[in-house]
């Protein structure tokens, strides 16, 4: 295998998996040897304290962040980055397949991340045109038709200074889904909403779930992550403390895990 490249291993069969990740900023570990492997159609809940390595850790499986160590194998795929000296990202080649590779896992973050400058039509087209391929006149159908799925049918034309902060999730939501990515990562989605807003927005994710979408979902929404998660994972100071069902996490005797619930649902 070449350096830096994407490979097939035969002998992969989870739909995706995280294996011996960290990843460090400066001196500053953010994620330990971290090891996940999901299912496909699985709905898995990332929780814990900020700063344990939580969005880090879903920017690291679709190499926004490159983990320093380890390996994301999507469908058989190997990514991984041999020497953090080498420049992946010049690499033309690579760069190329790490457009695939986030077509295909789409990321939702927390601030929206749309661009101002863009009607939510426009903001949704330009993904459909640059990693899919797709003419203007066809990427605006589709992107039409996505806004609509989330409710901003009479919102195309409107750019995001008129649009509220749940509307422009909406679009960033909608922007991800256009490409029908394969897995979706949402990235504390609601952290940035008003409260009367978030609600709208949990009520979309829960769509998704119903209709087989595999999701990796980092929130501080417990109740919404019991009612969604088919797994849920507690992170610590960069590491997995414990991954198990809603009521195994509910019930665990894990203290840290316990003193991070009793905080946070009280």
């Amino acid at each position: 295998m070449s350096e830096n490249d994407a490979t097939t291993n035969d002998e992969v069969h989870a739909f995706l998996q995280l294996k011996n990740v960290s990843k460090s900023f400066g001196s500053h570990k953010v994620l330990d040897d971290v090891n996940i492997d999901i299912a496909e159609g699985e709905v898995l809940v990332i929780i814990g304290p900020s700063g344990s390595g939580k969005s880090t850790l879903l920017r690291c499986i679709n190499f926004i962040a490159a983990p320093d160590i380890g390996m994301v194998i999507f469908q058989g795929h190997s990514w991984k980055v041999f020497h953090s000296k080498f420049n992946f990202l010049a690499n033309q080649r690579y760069q190329k397949a790490l457009i695939g590779l986030r077509g295909d896992i789409g990321m939702v973050f927390q601030n929206f991340n749309v661009f101002p400058h863009m009607t939510a039509t426009q903001n949704v087209m330009l993904g459909l045109m640059k990693v899919r391929n797709m003419n203007k006149s066809e990427a605006r159908k589709t992107a039409e038709v996505e806004l609509s799925r989330v409710g901003l049918s009479d919102k195309f034309d409107q750019y995001p200074e008129k649009l509220s902060g749940g509307q422009k999730q909406r679009v960033a939501i909608a922007r991800a889904l256009a490409l029908k990515p394969k897995v979706m990562l949402f990235d504390e989605v609601t952290s940035s909403l008003d409260p009367e807003l978030v609600s709208g927005i949990l009520e979309e994710i829960r769509r998704l779930a119903g209709i087989g979408m595999t999701m990796v979902i980092v929130t501080h929404e417990m109740n919404f992550a019991f009612q969604v998660a088919n797994r849920i994972v507690f992170m610590d100071g960069g590491k997995i403390i414990e991954i198990g069902s809603p009521e195994e996490i509910r019930n665990t005797v894990e203290p840290r895990t316990r003193t991070f619930l009793a905080s946070i649902l009280n």
